[in-house]
């Protein structure tokens, strides 16, 4: 059998998971939408179709309070197990297991009446927490017990019970954020008894027969946080108090080290699990960048754990359990850790989704059905937009021709991948290669389509991309000057002083292309740790240590026209990640920049009217790009009876926004 651990059965005693993967908690903001609970079934009961053995969903507060935020999904009435019902009740339906996740967010709580174990402001949070007293502290542990019984009430096989990433419950547990001096404060015994009589009145109030899981901070990656060996005496007593199974949490919200993104090595975190897993007798689970079946079962056969949750991996592709017990690991949509679908749109309020997959979360909205009739559709370009169309088309049985005057697929894509930490973009490439093979696309690479290869189709899909913007300086064709596309091609030899003009995604992703020398860190978790600043081996409380920063080979300067704060529109949960490993390499960023000339001196610059020169070897443009329309405007002249649609860049010229790109050829696809 492949992966014959991730996919052998765990008992646990009342009852048995079918194999060892946990599609773990995603808030996706159904919770708080109008017929949002039936668009969760069908979320869910697609999951469990797909083959994974257990599902936890987003955090529901057992109190207003205690909600991510004002308004937030609660488990509190009997209307609240009404609507949960709709949930449990489909992935029964389908043979599944659900645990509901009880999650009071405490001083994050983006809400006016948050409360907190002492009255101490969160960095993240504008809103400051009022203390609890004794009393409330006892009637919070209530709410928590309420909470799971209305779980158990609404038909879930157990609960989880968000004890880490920095929630109430963690900030109990440490110095950092818990400042009493009474019976819940001071020695860590008193600290970590708030989260133990949870477990214990629970478990009470719920029976034996109930899955609960406990989300135990690993690593806290804040000053003050937990040493190794408290952990380690918090996991044991989670055991003896009841839980049945311990999951992982690594870093709290506020921690200014990257724990989930793109560039964070594989499993990096797996080795926590395994400390644990050695001190305990029930279940542990690990998790953190873990995106593939062969991961995942390496981890199992190292003993880091005796399950693997993957969260985002279920939302790229609803079948990776089912693709894995095929032995098809390659026919699985990888999630690529982006973030830009998935968490961005959870903490911006929207409803979240997937870059690489737009029906997550949309299933009731969004299907690719068999046509009775099959057209005959030209794609004009093989970047995100146009494979995705092209693959959504065949999946409906349209006959579908794929044209692109490169001779690999991919478009921007290929510039993307060679970024240090973008590495998981040819998982992308390798899952799209794959399915226009499996639906027999028929793939033109080397051709530039033109009017006469296009006449004879009933559809035409151009999705011809962007072409760079080129701002208006004197000087700008100086021999200074350089396109990021060459930069990125490799196609020029990149000076030892450079300045970067305009600072958005494609900036940002130069900068740090030309600030990296040697090993990706992305690839080498030891590098990776080193740079960040992780003790990996939990010695020093927190898991914090003195950053070794490998130094950039470069001066850089990264340049923008706009007076806000450089990288301002950078992803929400990303954007501080990609500003940090550019300080990291003291890449200079500024803003407010008025270009005046380039010539053999350098950059002529003036920021608030005082000038200067940048004395640099090169000039890089990263400033935009526009619309690639010649071949649609041609077309439209040309009259052809096909119907003409436009996507990707090709219709907007917004950065490399591959999510907008692929989910406006999906949305295409479902309608033609």
């Amino acid at each position: 059998m492949a992966y014959p651990k991730l996919l052998s059965p765990l008992n646990l005693g009342f009852t048995t998971l079918k194999n060892r993967t946990l599609m773990g908690s995603m808030h996706t903001n159904l919770e708080e939408t109008p017929g949002g609970f039936e668009r969760l079934a069908a979320f869910y009961s697609e999951r469990v179709d797909g083959g994974v053995g257990l599902i936890v969903t987003g955090g529901i507060g057992p109190n207003p309070e205690g909600a991510v935020a004002k308004g937030a999904a609660l488990m509190v009435s009997e209307q609240d197990v009404a609507h949960h019902k709709i949930i449990t009740k489909a992935v029964h339906q389908k043979g599944g297991k659900i645990c509901m996740q009880i999650l009071h967010a405490g001083r994050y709580a983006y809400n006016p009446d948050l409360v907190a174990p002492s009255a101490i402001q969160a960095p993240i949070n504008p809103f400051p927490p009022r203390e609890l007293s004794e009393s409330e502290i006892n009637q919070q542990i209530q709410d928590f017990v309420q909470c799971a019984k209305l779980a158990q009430q609404a038909g879930y096989d157990g609960v989880e019970i968000m004890g880490s990433e920095g929630y109430l419950l963690n900030q109990f547990i440490v110095k950092h954020t818990n400042q009493r001096t009474d019976a819940w404060g001071g020695s860590y015994e008193n600290r970590i008894r708030f989260p133990l009589e949870i477990i214990k009145q629970i478990r009470a109030a719920v029976g034996q027969a109930f899955i609960l899981i406990y989300r135990l901070s690993m690593l806290d990656l804040v000053e003050n946080g937990s040493s190794q060996s408290e952990v380690i005496q918090l996991a044991k007593a989670v055991e003896d108090t009841g839980a049945t199974i311990i999951n992982t949490g690594i870093g709290w919200h506020e921690a200014r080290i990257p724990t989930i993104a793109t560039s964070v090595p594989r499993a990096l975190f797996s080795n926590l699990s395994k400390q644990i897993k050695q001190q305990v007798a029930i279940p542990v689970i690990t998790s953190n960048r873990i995106n593939t079946p062969e991961v995942a079962e390496q981890l199992l056969a190292d003993e880091c754990a005796d399950m693997v949750s993957m969260a985002r991996p279920f939302l790229a592709d609803s079948e990776f359990v089912n693709k894995a017990q095929a032995n098809n690991s390659q026919a699985i949509n990888t999630c690529i850790a982006c973030n830009q679908a998935c968490l961005d749109h959870t903490f911006d309020g929207k409803i979240s989704s997937c870059l690489v997959n737009p029906r997550a979360a949309n299933e009731t909205l969004l299907n690719f059905l068999p046509v009775k009739t099959p057209k005959k559709i030209a794609v004009v370009g093989a970047g995100p937009a146009g494979m995705a169309f092209a693959t959504y088309a065949a999946e409906k049985g349209h006959q579908v021709t794929l044209f692109d005057k490169q001779t690999k697929i991919g478009g921007q894509f290929n510039l993307a991948r060679q970024i240090p930490g973008k590495e998981e973009f040819n998982e992308t490439l390798r899952y799209f290669a794959k399915q226009l093979s499996r639906l027999n696309v028929n793939l033109q690479l080397g051709v530039e389509a033109t009017i006469d290869h296009l006449a004879s189709y009933e559809e035409v899909i151009l999705a011809t991309g962007i072409i760079p913007r080129t701002p208006e300086i004197e000087g700008i064709n100086h021999p200074k000057v350089l396109s990021y596309i060459d930069v990125l091609n490799k196609s020029v030899t990149v000076g030892k002083s450079v300045a970067l003009i305009g600072a958005g995604g494609i900036g940002f992703d130069v900068a740090e292309y030309l600030s990296h020398q040697g090993e990706s860190l992305t690839l080498n978790k030891t590098l990776y740790a080193k740079e960040w600043g992780i003790d990996l081996a939990n010695d020093k409380r927190g898991g914090l240590t003195e950053k070794q920063i490998v130094p950039s080979p470069r001066e850089i300067y990264l340049l923008q026209r706009k007076a806000s704060k450089v990288g301002k529109n950078l992803g929400k949960t990303t954007g501080w990640i990609h500003r940090a490993s550019l300080k990291h390499k003291n890449v200079k960023m500024l803003a407010n920049v008025q270009y005046q000339r380039i010539d053999d001196q350098g950059l002529h610059i003036a920021i608030d009217g005082k000038e200067q020169v940048l004395t640099i070897d090169h000039v890089v443009l990263c400033a935009g790009q526009l619309p690639n329309k010649a071949l649609f405007n041609q077309l439209q002249q040309a009259n052809l009876t096909a119907n003409l649609h436009i996507i990707g860049g090709a219709d907007v010229a917004a950065e490399l926004d591959a999510k907008r790109a692929i989910n406006q050829a999906a949305w295409l696809a479902a309608d033609i």
